[in-house]
């Protein structure tokens, strides 16, 4: 219902703002929009598979770069073509925990790796939006207090916790801390994990941004980035329909706010949605039947696992391959 929701939200804008705005904005997009939008995105999903490989390796499962940037692109076309956003990252997830006989790790890799992403994005955006003049500028002292309080609290709590014994609460906390101890933490991982994130961020905000100038936006840089980065901040929400929902809503809210018509902010976001599409249609090929298969090997277990009918061969001598 909630990604009902999101497509209603859109028709509503629409319905009130009319459709004309947005279609002009959309018949702008030329080709050299489409080759941008084509080099960011490919930038952040080599990114993004660099961050789930750090992760996943830090987890002890062996996961190529190549294996990873084809999953991650099958994953944002699925997340860009689909309801939620994020049933392609579930696909990821569960493909490769059963294709590394391990998917209890295989999906925690891909949820610290997603969660390490959308907190150094929320810490890129609150940086950005203090130094730089927006709508929200007055209210974030507050929410920033707001979440350093909370954050603390759920450190303590963590601290206090017993973490012996042999009840499920322990033994999940004591398998939490050591997934972002070698996950997220590590000397190997973490300087990794915080540079593909800014790197990914940085190309998503600059998709943003050249969606606003096609869509017509004139105004300065400085006053362009604090509206993209609240839209794409919007975006982590799971109500939407492929993409589609809050980002339009906060769009026309923080755009109207500040001045530049609540049309350009929906007409903006709707050039993004379709710009953000045209960069994941590589993952449509990824999908095509292949007479391969991925394969990944997880070094802490000497499980056998069979292969389509093949003989049964050790999982710590798969190597992963396209």
């Amino acid at each position: 219902m909630s990604n009902v929701g999101g497509v209603a939200l859109v028709a509503g804008l629409l319905w009130w703002l009319g459709t004309g705005p947005a279609l002009a904005a959309l018949r702008r997009i030329d080709a050299a929009a489409l080759v941008a939008a084509l080099l960011l995105g490919a930038v952040a999903t080599v990114s993004c598979a660099w961050r789930w490989r750090l992760v996943a390796e830090g987890l002890g499962v062996r996961l190529p770069l190549g294996t990873a940037v084809a999953h991650c692109y099958r994953s944002v076309f699925l997340n860009a073509t689909l309801p939620g956003g994020v049933l392609g990252d579930v696909h990821r997830a569960v493909r490769h925990g059963r294709d590394a006989g391990d998917v209890g790790r295989a999906v925690r890799a891909v949820v610290w790796e997603r969660g390490a992403g959308q907190v150094i994005q929320v810490v890129f955006a609150v940086l950005l939006l203090l130094a730089l003049p927006s709508p929200v500028r007055p209210y974030l002292p507050a929410a920033v207090a707001v979440a350093v309080a909370v954050a603390l609290g759920l450190v303590l709590l963590v601290r206090v916790l017993p973490r012996s014994g042999p009840s499920r609460g322990a033994r999940a906390l004591r398998a939490a801390v050591a997934d972002v101890r070698a996950g997220l933490l590590g000397r190997r991982t973490a300087p990794g994990v915080l540079l593909a994130s800014v790197v990914a961020v940085g190309c998503h905000l600059a998709t943003f941004v050249l969606a606003a100038r096609v869509a017509g936006a004139t105004a300065p840089l400085a006053d362009l980035l604090p509206l993209t980065l609240l839209a794409l901040l919007a975006m982590a929400l799971p109500a939407n329909m492929a993409g589609f929902g809050p980002r339009e809503g906060m769009a026309a809210w923080a755009f109207g706010a500040a001045g530049l018509g609540a049309a350009q902010g929906v007409s903006t976001a709707l050039v993004y949605g379709a710009l953000v599409l045209v960069a994941a249609l590589p993952g449509a090929a990824v999908l095509l039947p292949r007479r391969g298969r991925f394969q990944f090997r997880v070094r802490s277990t000497a499980r056998t696992v069979n292969q389509a009918g093949s003989a049964a061969l050790p999982a710590t001598g798969l190597a992963g391959s396209l």
